[in-house]
């Protein structure tokens, strides 16, 4: 198989490869892979001048509004923000608050008047702001913020205020440092009557760089990772800021206090607003994907040069990445990063056709972008935190030094997991979306369709407790058909079986939380179910569409190996439900290792499709790629050492 790396690029870059090619280009300029050995306030002051280098470039422009001297490139901005995780993570955090948050807020939450009065600053990084939303108190659980704001007709004024210390705005970008205005998210208060949260505009520093009366400005300090995001903790003593600071796209006071809403009930209006900023969770995926791949690159590529232990046969050392057991730690993770990469390039497109003109109103994509969001996000942040960990062990006690990139990425991805909303709690989110059109679709059934749906589960319980169901539906663990069958069958079976263990919380005086809170971890699985077959579909779409043959080919073989690696990794639920015989689960395992020794050939031209320029891979654990000879034939397995432990 002879696979063009350009090509192969050309299909992983997608629709908005001239933007990644761009990026490519202007991102020689920023001090990336900064010395670990800056202080934080050098290293804030470094980010802080690379973010408005970056403005400089126009590049941010582009996904605003082109009335405001925007590009109205949605898609495009995403996929630039994402690109900076092959480089300074901590740009790309700080990038993503400044036009991603604050000034996506600014744009999809306000109104006309907040356009013409800040759009133009945001964009120029003029005017740096923080999206305040995260308190001490409440992380997660958004709808219950403690933070008020409080109506006062005489003034035509709001009044900002924390009522406690848990109500607190917490680990807010640039608010430590940089920030002179906050959208500040608050249960709304007007005659005496809360309508739940809304977002307002409060400037937090005046132009000398000092506090606002009344706000309180603290710094979270030294974190594990992103040290150049300062982070800093906001509180309001009775802040006032006029009646129009209220970001009033969704909710309105008119001047004598009277609230107003084109969304009367206020959960909807409440999910609705956070809808909107669905661009942030996307994004911190993107992130996660760049981060992932560029630690695949660095133990890939080195991997391909470190040699232990001794060939028998030849008395040459080997390679390291030629041993199955070091390709097995590697292939399957690059699989399922090539996997979640077409996955997020297929949720950005949605996302950024979702946001033009005449499609806004379309709820029912919305809702589905909002779920597959939540679902990618988690999935691809948790791969990326345990991909870089293998990674570095991958690479040994080279992979431990920070000069060689691994430590920073692994310390900077850390926290991906739980901004922009806890892994878990999003997969819940998931569930729950999951669970509601399941109800739906199951009450549009005719009384024949109910009564088919109660006799297939009748027989489906039959099938499982016998065993025959893997007599029933034999196949080829290898074939895409047979494993989008197994993958589908998942997804189904555990979505069924969770909604008839939540419909118990529907009989009169159950108790519902006691029913959900046991059912969470099906719910879980249930979630994550549904999110591996997405990414199926999603990779097996663009091997489809791919009309290089080599490239093709080489990408239906690492979709096989991502499914077999989600087949292998929940090898107890198929046979435990009889879609598997535990024989044919070891022919997954043996599966799977042999597509890592066909991939292995390929390996550096699968990282090198990602197309990361080699002045952000540069570091002393590639150097010996200058000098490497060329590798003697890989061993056969008898003649692997014993003694494995210190590979790498």
């Amino acid at each position: 198989m002879t696979v063009d790396r350009h090509a192969l690029q050309r299909v992983l870059d997608g629709r908005w490869a001239q933007v990644r090619n761009e990026i490519r280009a202007q991102m020689d300029e920023l001090a990336f892979n900064p010395d670990p050995d800056l202080t934080t306030e050098e290293y804030r002051a470094l980010t802080t001048e690379n973010l408005k280098l970056l403005a400089s470039t126009g590049r941010p422009r582009q996904g605003f509004d082109p009335a405001y001297g925007g590009g109205g490139d949605v898609g495009g901005v995403v996929t630039a923000f994402a690109m900076l995780g092959f480089g300074d993570l901590s740009l790309l955090v700080k990038a993503g608050v400044q036009w991603g948050l604050f000034g996506g807020a600014v744009q999809v939450l306000g109104t006309k008047h907040h356009h013409d009065a800040y759009l133009r600053q945001i964009m120029d990084g003029e005017l740096l702001g923080c999206f305040a939303m995260t308190e001490t108190g409440h992380g997660s659980d958004v709808q219950h913020l403690r933070t008020t704001a409080t109506y006062d007709p005489e003034t035509r004024e709001f009044v900002v205020h924390t009522p406690d210390p848990g109500a607190r705005k917490d680990y807010i970008g640039n608010a430590a440092r940089d920030g002179r205005m906050a959208v500040v998210f608050a249960q709304l208060v007007t005659q005496g009557r809360s309508h739940g949260v809304h977002a307002l505009l409060v400037p937090i520093r005046d132009e000398d760089g000092n506090p606002m009366p009344g706000v309180t400005i603290g710094d979270c300090g030294h974190k594990a990772g992103l040290n150049g995001v300062d982070n800093g903790r906001l509180t309001f003593d009775h802040v006032r800021v006029p009646r129009e600071a209220l970001l009033n796209r969704f909710g309105d006071v008119s001047e004598d206090g009277t609230y107003t809403s084109s969304i009367a009930n206020e959960t909807r209006r409440f999910f609705t607003m956070l809808g909107t900023l669905v661009r942030g969770r996307i994004s911190v995926a993107g992130g996660a994907c760049t981060a992932t791949q560029k630690a695949l690159a660095l133990a890939i590529r080195y991997g391909a040069i470190r040699r232990q232990f001794a060939d028998p046969a030849t008395g040459e050392e080997v390679v390291v990445l030629d041993y199955l057991v070091h390709q097995r730690k590697l292939l399957p993770a690059l699989a399922t990063t090539y996997a979640l990469h077409f996955a997020q390039a297929d949720l950005v497109s949605d996302m950024h056709d979702l946001q033009t003109p005449g499609a806004e109103g379309d709820e029912w994509r919305q809702r589905e972008l909002e779920t597959r969001a939540a679902g990618i996000k988690a999935v691809a942040t948790w791969h990326a935190t345990a991909t870089i960990q293998t990674c570095r062990e991958a690479c040994g006690g080279a992979g431990y030094l920070s000069a060689n990139l691994l430590p920073a990425l692994k310390a900077d991805t850390d926290v991906f997991t739980t901004f922009e909303g806890d892994n878990t709690v999003l997969l819940q989110l998931v569930a729950k979306t999951l669970l509601s059109d399941y109800g739906r679709r199951v009450a549009r059934l005719s009384p024949v369709g109910k009564a088919k749906f109660a006799a297939d589960l009748v027989a489906d319980a039959v099938v499982e407790r016998t065993g025959a169901r893997a007599l029933l539906r034999r196949g080829d663990v290898t074939d895409r058909e047979y494993q989008r069958w197994l993958l589908v069958e998942r997804e189904r079976h555990l979505l069924a079986n969770a909604a008839q263990r939540m419909r118990k919380a529907l009989a009169p005086g159950a108790d519902q939380f006691g029913i959900f809170n046991g059912a969470q971890d099906h719910l879980i699985a249930a979630a994550r179910a549904h999110v591996d077959r997405i990414v199926f579909d999603s990779f097996a779409a663009a091997v489809d569409r791919t009309t290089d043959a080599g490239v093709r080919d080489l990408l239906a073989e690492v979709l096989r190996l991502y499914a077999l690696t989600v087949i292998e990794n929940d090898r107890a639920f198929f046979i435990e439900h009889s879609y598997l015989t535990p024989g044919r689960a070891k022919t997954v395992t043996q599966a799977v290792n042999a597509l890592c020794g066909r991939l292995r050939p390929h390996a550096r031209t699968l990282v090198d499709g990602f197309g990361i320029p080699e002045r952000w891979l540069e570091c002393p654990l590639l150097e010996g790629e200058k000098e490497q000879p060329a590798a003697p034939p890989a061993p056969s397995q008898d003649d692997e050492p014993s003694d494995l432990a210190s590979v790498g």
